[in-house]
């Protein structure tokens, strides 16, 4: 794999190009972790400027996605972990969403507030397999699991989900 930055890319264009193809991904990741827009924003804020201060550091071992996601799930944790965040507000409602390029059925909203509502572990698996698009092993990198660890957890997701949107589900997996 080559580096983000290439040959005759500088350190500036690398960075433009990151935010240009992963901005939108990473706010829907940060925003469904954290339940908050503004958080969200901040987070992926801090996570470009995590990857635009080791730019050269990046050997191209994992993909870009794996990369930055990896960097922001730790920005998201750190957040969490703070003490500040405790007196957030984290009650989900469909108004904070953001907007989505396509209109959402009554089926994607249930689907994204019971995703929210996962606990952590199943929630990262499913945000970064399913929203990120990452497969099992970069999944698995990005949170310092094994692969057979993701597959459970998505497993497991999967399980809540479907009790939780019961015949709506089938439905819903039918559709896709």
């Amino acid at each position: 794999m080559a580096t983000v930055m290439g040959p005759d890319r500088t350190k500036e264009e690398a960075l433009i190009r990151l935010v240009n193809d992963n901005q939108t991904s990473l706010l829907k990741l940060c925003f469904a972790y954290l339940h908050d827009v503004a958080l969200a924003e901040d987070a992926v804020q801090e996570t470009f400027l995590k990857a635009y201060k080791s730019l050269e550091l990046y050997k191209g071992k994992a993909s870009e996605k794996t990369w930055l996601s990896s960097i922001a799930i730790n920005c998201c944790r750190d957040m969490r972990r703070s003490s500040w965040f405790k007196h957030v507000d984290s009650s989900v409602s469909l108004e904070t969403l953001p907007e989505a390029s396509e209109p959402a059925t009554d089926y994607d909203n249930a689907l994204a507030l019971e995703i929210m509502r996962l606990p952590k572990r199943l929630k990262e698996v499913i945000l970064l397999y399913y929203f990120r698009e990452l497969s099992a092993i970069e999944t698995a990198a990005v949170l310092g699991i094994s692969q057979s660890a993701v597959s459970n957890r998505l497993k497991r997701a999967k399980a809540r989900l479907k009790k939780a949107l019961g015949a709506q589900y089938e439905r819903g997996e039918q559709n896709e």
